[in-house]
């Protein structure tokens, strides 16, 4: 398959690629739970509502109910979020545009605000999203499909973003910042800046001349995928928080989420399956300035933890009515807040969060919010030409190297590994040679026979150096495979587990940077089968 966008004569930006396509169970890097839904097991039928295919998505946007009001909220906010962009594609401006038709809907996608977009798997999921949005736009031209990324804003877990690994080496940033990541200052980061072994002038821009992380995040979106059409969408928005008040009032008053998610948990269980979040008595924090905590009930008031603050029961749901933006839902129920806000068809995530969507259909059902189909990102392995030669050396297919490194140095070394190896053989030609001669030189004069015999062990003894010699040579060469093998397997799976998860995009970008373009021709969604992308 040849990947060009330019002139073929161009190297760097044409490079021959050889795609394969395997099935997620033989990876041995995704869950029984992962492989079942893909399998579409009947164990997992009550817990989503429609499998991912075209077909299906057609009928979902029949069902999908989302009034001009919604479009006009979320239409509102996005101008204004996009305002602060001094250049917006023109395939973002049809987008945002077309999201004011009623006609129109979403793909979505969502992830924390990584630094520098964090490992692969961001990059992937937004690929994802694209090239349904894409395919669903040929299958149905009569409707208008839009990819969006959901920022997670709000997320305050700073240890899960601060870093990325860049060829192999680890960077962080330090920060004493508390509360929702997106309003983190990045006046700070530009230490860590310096410290890259080279340039990056697009993250540099980013992380100097935007204010704070959910901006710069929205400008790499912007500027990695805008002439694909994405739109970002950052939901820690006074605004947007209008259409949660409802949510908001029945979570800390009925904990309403607790309880059906509690018992969605429990048919899991009772099916095979280990649940992915535990859904707290109020699954909302406080948000703030520097602050984003839990509120929990005690008695006849509500608390924020770690603070001084108390709310009595009128005066929380009077902060509902006039500042809802100051509450901030968790996992449990961020998924219906996206759903609120978005005429959304389709989510895409990895494993682990499908498997927490499936805690949610109960709640859904309950707030009569339609659960949309749930897809699997695109997972993949890249391998660059330098490795993919050493594969070939090996005598390995892409295939092979999910095995795990025991089974695969077996595969690998069993011609060095002959534990029989040795010139017994010569050794019994030699010796039946020796008494021939022994025998011709018997008859022709008795005396020979101890010079014969001696010239027999000389040779017998040196038959015996170089079959150390050799069991030693191929000793050498079985670990200098063995050395090659691991260092690939190394290579390719950084810390045991798929590169998608450790390495960050300008590991590969540096050297093919045509890298985004060439996972998305190679990615096709519907297919629902791990991508390898082979360098010829």
């Amino acid at each position: 398959m040849l990947l060009c966008d330019t002139a073929p004569a161009d190297h760097q930006k044409c490079l021959r690629m050889k795609i394969s396509q395997l099935d997620y169970s033989a990876t041995n890097a995704f869950s029984s739970l992962v492989i079942d839904y893909l399998q579409q097991n009947s164990k997992l039928a009550p817990f989503y509502h429609r499998f991912p295919t075209p077909e299906n998505l057609k009928e979902q946007l029949t069902e999908k109910q989302f009034t001009p009001e919604q479009r006009n909220l979320l239409c509102q906010e996005l101008e204004r979020q996009y305002a602060s962009l001094s250049e917006v594609p023109a395939k973002v401006r049809k987008n945002l545009d077309l999201l004011q038709q009623p006609n129109t809907f979403t793909i979505t996608t969502g992830h924390q605000l990584s630094l520098f977009t964090g490992p692969l798997y961001f990059i992937y999921k937004i690929i994802s999203a694209i090239k349904t949005a894409e395919h669903l736009q040929e299958q149905y031209p009569a409707y208008n499909f839009v990819p969006i990324y959901w920022m997670a804003t709000e997320d305050h877990d700073f240890a899960e973003i601060n870093h990325f690994t860049l060829f192999g080496k680890p960077y962080a940033w330090e920060t004493d910042q508390k509360g929702a990541v997106g309003r983190f200052k990045t006046d700070t980061i530009f230490s860590l800046i310096e410290s890259l072994p080279e340039n990056y002038p697009l993250f540099e821009q980013a992380y100097t001349k935007f204010d704070t992380l959910a901006a710069a995040t929205r400008f790499l979106a912007n500027e990695l995928f805008g002439e694909f059409g994405l739109i970002s969408i950052d939901a820690d928005a006074p605004a947007l928080k209008q259409a949660l008040k409802p949510v908001i009032t029945k979570e800390l008053t009925e904990q309403t989420a607790y309880k059906l998610v509690t018992a969605t948990n429990e048919k899991l269980a009772t099916a095979g399956y280990k649940t992915q979040v535990t859904p707290r008595e109020i699954n909302l924090f406080y948000l703030d300035d520097n602050v984003r905590e839990r509120l929990v009930r005690e008695e006849d008031h509500y608390r924020v933890l770690n603070t001084n603050l108390t709310f009595s029961q009128e005066e929380i749901l009077n902060l509902v009515e006039t500042q809802p933006e100051k509450f901030s839902p968790n996992v449990i129920l961020r998924p219906l807040y996206e759903e609120i806000l978005l005429p959304n068809l389709c989510y895409i995530g990895g494993g682990a969060e499908i498997a927490y969507w499936f805690q949610l259909k109960d709640l859904f059902d309950y707030y009569q919010v339609s659960f949309p189909a749930l897809m699997l990102r695109n997972s993949g392995l890249y391998i660059a030409k330098n490795h993919a030669a050493r594969m070939q050396k090996l005598g390995l297919q892409p295939t092979d190297l999910f095995q795990d490194l025991p089974t695969l140095k077996k595969q690998v070394t069993a011609a060095y590994q002959d534990e029989e190896l040795h010139l017994n053989e010569e050794k019994k030609q030699v010796e039946a040679a020796f008494a021939q001669v022994e025998k011709l030189a018997a008859a022709i004069d008795p005396t020979l026979t101890k010079t014969v015999a001696a010239e027999a062990q000389k040779a017998f003894n040196a038959l015996t150096v170089l079959e150390k010699k050799i069991v030693k040579a191929n000793d050498t060469k079985y670990e200098t495979v063995y050395n090659q093998l691991t260092s690939l397997k190394d290579k390719l799976f950084p810390n045991g587990t798929l590169q998608e998860r450790i390495d960050n995009l300008l590991t590969y970008q540096t050297n093919n940077p045509n890298f985004i373009q060439h996972v998305y021709e190679a990615f096709e969604p519907f297919a629902a089968k791990f991508t390898i992308l082979e360098e010829e």
